[in-house]
């Protein structure tokens, strides 16, 4: 079940960046299926978060599995996954849900500024594979 949650939670990435670009797209062109595009980003953001929380407590570096002698702190792996990334994905997340709400109420130089910044932190904190020090991960499910 580890391998399978984590394998969605990666694979999910590609679809929220795809849904994501595709609302700034629209939002630029002023195209009506920005709110189409803007659900699509807000639902598989909510469940990427879901899962991620998950991962965060459960995970195979979770929470509930690191040894009391590690300083999370200190240790430049498990800050990024027990800090800055989720730190900066949910803060991601909740711009992307205010994005939607102003998508719906039409403010859509609100949106794509709140969406812009959210893309911009959502590309900080996925851990590519250039990233040191164990961090990288492969850019698919399975990939190494």
């Amino acid at each position: 079940m580890q391998t399978g949650l984590l394998h969605l939670h990666n694979g999910l990435r590609w679809v929220i960046l795809i849904a994501l670009v595709t609302t700034l797209l629209f939002l630029f062109l002023k195209n009506g299926k920005a709110k189409l595009t803007s659900t699509v980003t807000l639902i598989c953001s909510h469940i990427m978060l879901l899962i991620g929380i998950y991962q965060w407590f459960w995970g195979r570096y979770g929470f509930t599995k690191i040894e009391s002698t590690v300083n999370v702190m200190k240790d430049k792996f498990y800050r990024f996954f027990l800090v800055e990334h989720p730190l900066m994905m949910i803060i991601a997340i909740v711009l992307i849900t205010f994005a939607h709400k102003a998508v719906k109420i039409n403010n859509n130089k609100k949106a794509t500024l709140l969406y812009v910044i959210a893309l911009l932190l959502i590309l900080a904190a996925i851990p590519w594979p250039f990233r040191t020090d164990g961090i990288g991960r492969g850019l698919y499910p399975g990939a190494q």
